[in-house]
Parts: C-alpha cells; sequence; structure tokens
C-alpha cells in the first residue's frame, strides 16, 4: 500500500484542479477520532500522480463501508484510458483493505462539474469499472457559488433585493458578528455550547438531523485554523445564530450553520455571511460556497427552505455529478441498500 507522507500529500492536494479540504491530512486526522468512522487511510498510485483519502464507516456484526470523500484526485483532464488506469490502480489497493475491514461496498464522490469532458471521462470509466451512480451521498450535489473577486458594492448588487435589506435590519438593530476559535479555550467552549443549544432548536424546526457535540468541537479544532466558528449576537450580547465555515485554497465554504427561534426578526444570518463574505475576501478567497441548495424544480424537496435563504445571497448555480458505489459484497449491501430504502 503507498502511504505518503503528511506534508507531501498535502502539497499534492494543494496543487491538484480539484483539491478540496475533504482530501486534506488534517480532514483524516478529524475522521479518524470520530467513533462511527475510526479509521481512514491516505493511498496513492506507484508514481504517486493519483490518490485519495479513505475513510471507513462502521456497520453492525463487525461490518463496513469505505469512503473517499471529495475524492478520489486522478488527473481526470487527461485521457479517459489515463484515468481507467489511475482508478484501477487505487481500487487493487482498496480492495485490500475492504476485506481486512469487511466492507460491502465503496463510495466515490469526486467534485466533478456536471457536463464537462472531465466528466464523461470519469463515468466511462467508473462504469467499466462496476461503479453505479446513486442519487444520495454526504457532499451536496447542487450548490451556489458567490464570487468574491466582485467589490463589496458589486457583491451586494448580484444578491437579492430582500438580502440586501436584511443585512440592513440586521445592521440597524445592532446585530454584533465575531469569531471564536479554540486559542481561547474558556471563551470558545461557551460558544460552542451556545452554537449546539440553538443547533437543537434549528433541527428541530427545520427537519434535519445534526451531530453529537463532540463531532463539532473535534472538527473546529483539528481543522483550525482552516475553520472558524463565526457568531451572531444580538444587541445584548445574547448569541442568535451561528456558522461553521472551512477554508481550502481560495474558496471559504459555508459548511453548518444554526439560528435561534428568538430574535428571528433581527435577521441576524443575512449579517453574518456578510461579515464572512467580506473577512473571506480580504483574506485572498475568490469565491463563498453555500454548500448545498435543492435541486431546480423541486419544491417539495427537504432543503427547500434553506435554499430559498441562501438564494438571496445570489450567487450562480454549480452542479457536481453524482456519487458512485461499488458493491464488495453484492447481497450484503442489496440488503443495506433496501434497509436504507424502507426505514
Amino acid at each position: 500500500m503507498n502511504s505518503p507522507q503528511a506534508k507531501d500529500w498535502d502539497l499534492f492536494v494543494e496543487n491538484h484542479p480539484l483539491g478540496n479540504i475533504h482530501q486534506t491530512e488534517k480532514f483524516k486526522e478529524f475522521s479518524s477520532q470520530l467513533p462511527q468512522r475510526g479509521k481512514s487511510w491516505l493511498i496513492t498510485t506507484e508514481d504517486h500522480t493519483a490518490g485519495t483519502v479513505l475513510i471507513r464507516y462502521r456497520l453492525p456484526r463487525g461490518l463496513s463501508w469505505l469512503y473517499a470523500p471529495r475524492g478520489p484526485l486522478l488527473d481526470y483532464q487527461k485521457s479517459p484510458e489515463t484515468i481507467q488506469k489511475q482508478l484501477t490502480e487505487l481500487h487493487t489497493t482498496i480492495k485490500k483493505i475492504a476485506k481486512q475491514e469487511k466492507a460491502i461496498f465503496l463510495r466515490i464522490d469526486p467534485p466533478i462539474l456536471e457536463n464537462t469532458q472531465e466528466a464523461d471521462n470519469f463515468q466511462k470509466t467508473a462504469h467499466s469499472l462496476k461503479f453505479r451512480p446513486v442519487g444520495h451521498g454526504f457532499q451536496p450535489q447542487h450548490t451556489l457559488i458567490i464570487d468574491l473577486t466582485l467589490e463589496h458594492d458589486q457583491i451586494l448588487s448580484q444578491m437579492k433585493p430582500k438580502g440586501r435589506y436584511n443585512i440592513k435590519v440586521a445592521t440597524k438593530n445592532g446585530v454584533v458578528i465575531r469569531t471564536s476559535s479554540p486559542e481561547n479555550k474558556e471563551q470558545f467552549q461557551k460558544d460552542l455550547i451556545a452554537f449546539y443549544d440553538i443547533l437543537q432548536e434549528t433541527t428541530g424546526r427545520d427537519g434535519f438531523s445534526g451531530h453529537p457535540l463532540d463531532y463539532y468541537q473535534k472538527m473546529l479544532t483539528t481543522l483550525f485554523p482552516s475553520a472558524t466558528l463565526y457568531i451572531a449576537e444580538n444587541n445584548q450580547g445574547k448569541i442568535i445564530s451561528a456558522a461553521i465555515i472551512t477554508y481550502f485554497k481560495t474558496t471559504a465554504t459555508y459548511y453548518y450553520g444554526v439560528s435561534s427561534n428568538q430574535d428571528r426578526n433581527l435577521m441576524s444570518p443575512y449579517l453574518l455571511h456578510w461579515q464572512v463574505m467580506k473577512d473571506a475576501k480580504e483574506a485572498g478567497c475568490e469565491s463563498y460556497d453555500l454548500f448545498g441548495i435543492a435541486p431546480p424544480a423541486s419544491p417539495h424537496h427537504p432543503w427547500q427552505g434553506v435554499t430559498e435563504f441562501k438564494k438571496k445571497f445570489g450567487g450562480t448555480d454549480q452542479q457536481y455529478i453524482p456519487a458512485s458505489e461499488k458493491p464488495l459484497k453484492p447481497l450484503l449491501y442489496f440488503l443495506y441498500r433496501l434497509y436504507k430504502k424502507f426505514r
């Protein structure tokens, strides 16, 4: 098994056109700390021109499944033959891990845009290796990207009128935006608990599921400074909304967000995101990824409410190819998918 040094791997990810935070050593380390995952690997081809972070997810009875988050990173711009050679070599290594971990399937999820030559090349290769596209995955297939190379007034002007108005409402009502980092342990712990308390309100109201408090703590402390907790307070210093923002290369990403049922009329999330955009632009970011919206013409999609909120910030729609899965134990995979469908 080819396992590169962490610094060499991160340099590879940094230079790869599709490199992303999910493929970094820090994200691998974060995933390894989570009880439901617990193991991860860095694997590359023999010539180190392609590779992936691979994460194990536990299943009952000692079984598992394997996931390459927003990976693998291959030479997608080259010929289908090159892509097939790289993916086949990685797959050979992954099969050895799969046998040892009793994995019933492998999921891959490269950040390739739909309707591109790279998408066509990859999908032909994946099909030849018996991967099949699936209509679900951890990473959103549809998202909104805001161009931060624009000037502040241009970013504002491309927003919906209601988005600009709500930023003004929050400003007029004295909403204060600040960040919180693990460097200030006592304050960070208080802010994280407040974030988690508001998360319970948000998930109850919007029908989302969240993670345990420990998940967010590990994420923010392990990925720091590539992850930041943003806090919005009312004019009395009470936390009323918050967001976790991640950074990689020239992109800031809105990873998680929460808002309280109280003081919703203050429109604090709008000012929070405007501050994130200004800070990210100042730090050299060129885009702000709002990380997940409902597909077009899907009025009953569970993300429809949050999509309406995000679209008030403007931006350009971006669609990725779906995740792909390959059964490694076909009967168990069939039963697993059946269970997921009807549970």
